[in-house]
């Protein structure tokens, strides 16, 4: 997994991100119920948000929750913008930024009461490890809620291009976390979107950044050969549609 790659094209996506990613949208705000799931608005003294990104999932908890200190972090270092911007709109005093990527920064706050992170889990490149390190941040009887995709996302882009990320099923990503966390709540779910033709799948993927392992050039022929085998295998109506898998973890930390 290129992470610099990774971070350019999500930089260049960046301002046009909340138009295009409406799965990812949803998912913020699903997240963000599922952590402040009581009737009043629940506080947090101490809150990492793992990939801000369009600062998206910082609004949406943040219109649920209070936060005294909020340290935001993400790949690309203009993000820390748009979730300082998110994050004084809600009356955050406290909030600081890390840019880079998180399986590499050393230098985290400890003692949380909640890290948080929408779509983001599946770019790492050592799951298991994240949660070792997270064991080490959050204080005995905190939060890590994430959510994150399963092994049927995109897979009309799978099956035709032998290409996907590394997607794990709830139950390894319990398997993972047990050694330090109890799991409160576990789902997933399927979601298709409905698109007039490939072409403008390709174009939905390219506009929220999500193609960001593929390196190379398509040729014409390679393209037109992906459109038709696009259009036979998965039409829908008149067009084509393209399948989302996310999935949602809340986990505390053991005492």
């Amino acid at each position: 997994m290129n992470k610099e790659l990774i971070r350019q094209r999500f930089a260049k996506r960046l301002r046009g991100y909340r138009r295009y990613a409406v799965i990812q949208a949803s998912m913020a705000s699903e997240l963000a119920g599922l952590i402040c799931r009581d009737g009043d608005k629940p506080s947090f003294e101490r809150v990492l948000e793992i990939g801000s990104g369009s600062g998206t999932f910082t609004e949406v908890l943040l219109e649920r929750c209070e936060a005294g200190c909020y340290v935001a972090n993400d790949l690309v270092p203009e993000s820390g913008a748009l979730a300082r911007d998110a994050a004084l709109r809600h009356g955050v005093r406290n909030f600081s930024f890390i840019a880079g990527d998180i399986e590499c920064c050393r230098d985290l706050p400890d003692q949380l009461d909640l890290v948080a992170s929408n779509a983001t889990v599946q770019w790492l490149a050592d799951t298991p490890s994240f949660f070792r390190r997270m064991s080490e941040v959050i204080r005995p009887g905190g939060l890590l809620a994430f959510s994150t995709f399963g092994r049927r996302n995109m897979l009309e882009i799978s099956f035709l291009e032998l290409r996907a990320l590394n997607y794990y099923s709830l139950a390894e990503l319990q398997d993972m976390a047990e050694p330090w966390f109890i799991a409160v709540e576990l789902r997933e779910e399927a979601r298709k979107l409905d698109f007039r033709s490939p072409e403008e799948v390709l174009r939905h993927i390219s506009r929220t950044g999500v193609n960001s392992l593929a390196r190379e050039t398509w040729t014409k022929t390679r393209h037109r050969r992906f459109v038709e085998r696009y259009r036979s295998s998965f039409p829908a109506g008149s067009g084509v549609h393209l399948t989302y898998h996310p999935m949602f973890c809340i986990f505390r930390r053991k005492e």
